[in-house]
């Protein structure tokens, strides 16, 4: 439904319960137009807009709401929100990311830090010596905010503990990554190419995976995925993978036709060669990013971000 003011303003019904999800979906698109879609977490600002961040480490979603302003938010894994009778919540709006890094603590990216560092107690470990001789691009932000324009809820998927498996699907791309998981998200595009999320529950068949689509959800056809992903009540021992793949509708309902999993860290216990992989490719794609610009690298105030904690 199209947005009323103070739909999602902060001490609203709808603003209570974003605040309480500890992450939501971001879906944006892809420079070939594919909805690609990851979890994120984010601050309900007063003005009703939503302010997200992501590291000079993983810039690409930065990268594609400059291209393409169009984006969607659901929040719709309520581990840890305290709700008792959640939603899935679909904001859907523009972006807008300016090319500016912040490292101060300060304004709304300090209530962000604050709250994550509450709510993500692990994540405090990368302000002591020696973390911070690598990780100070983790610190390094660049910041998102969404302007909402419509927000539909609707009831989250029944969880029946199966995943996306079958004894036909053991062949398709992503099969064992998602018989983990009893709902997936469906990222698509609507008729006019915006990315639209719905959290619902898929069924691997033998051409494809079987996508329970609810009335009211309107994808179209195309290039389309399904992200899962996971955190514990203290928002870590995280993992997220997407199949991404074409999306199609047939007599009997819609399939999306895998063509590639993309799973950024493994789903068990990770070693500390990935640790190192991901500080390295982070910490290079930091450099990057900073050196195409002609900047410096920025100096972190650690004092600042300690006290913060609680």
């Amino acid at each position: 439904m199209p947005l009323s003011p103070g739909t999602i303003a902060p001490g609203s019904a709808l603003g209570t319960a974003i605040s309480a999800y500890r992450t939501c979906e971001l879906a944006t698109l892809a420079k070939d137009g594919t909805p690609v879609a990851w979890p994120t977490s984010g601050l309900l600002r007063a003005d009703g807009t939503i302010m997200l961040t992501t590291s000079l480490g993983y810039p690409q979603k930065a990268f594609n709401v400059r291209r393409d302003p169009r984006v969607a938010l659901l929040f719709s894994d309520p581990t840890a929100s305290g709700l008792t009778q959640p939603e899935q919540i679909l904001v859907r709006g523009t972006a807008q990311c300016p090319d500016e890094v912040h490292t101060e603590p300060t304004g709304d990216l300090g209530v962000f830090w604050a709250q994550m560092f509450q709510r993500q107690p692990a994540c405090r470990k990368y302000l002591d010596w020696p973390a911070t001789s690598v990780t100070d691009f983790y610190f390094m932000r660049l910041l998102i905010t969404v302007t909402p324009t419509e927000v539909t809820t609707r009831p989250l998927p029944p969880t029946t503990g199966a995943g996306a498996a079958s004894v036909d699907g053991g062949s398709l791309v992503g099969a064992e990554v998602l018989a983990a998981y009893p709902s997936v998200v469906l990222a698509a595009r609507d008729a006019a190419g915006a990315p639209l999320l719905v959290r619902t529950t898929a069924t691997a068949g033998a051409d494809g995976y079987r996508v329970v689509v609810p009335d009211g959800v309107d994808p179209a056809e195309g290039a389309a995925t399904l992200l899962v992903h996971r955190h514990d009540e203290q928002l870590w021992n995280l993992h997220n993978a997407n199949v991404r793949g074409e999306l199609v509708r047939g007599a009997d309902g819609w399939t999306l036709r895998p063509g590639r999993l993309v799973e950024p860290a493994a789903r068990h216990e990770p070693r500390l060669t990935d640790s190192l992989r991901t500080v390295r490719t982070t910490r290079a794609a930091t450099r990057r990013y900073l050196d195409r610009r002609g900047w410096p690298r920025p100096t972190v105030p650690w004092a600042a971000y300690r006290a913060l904690r609680p």
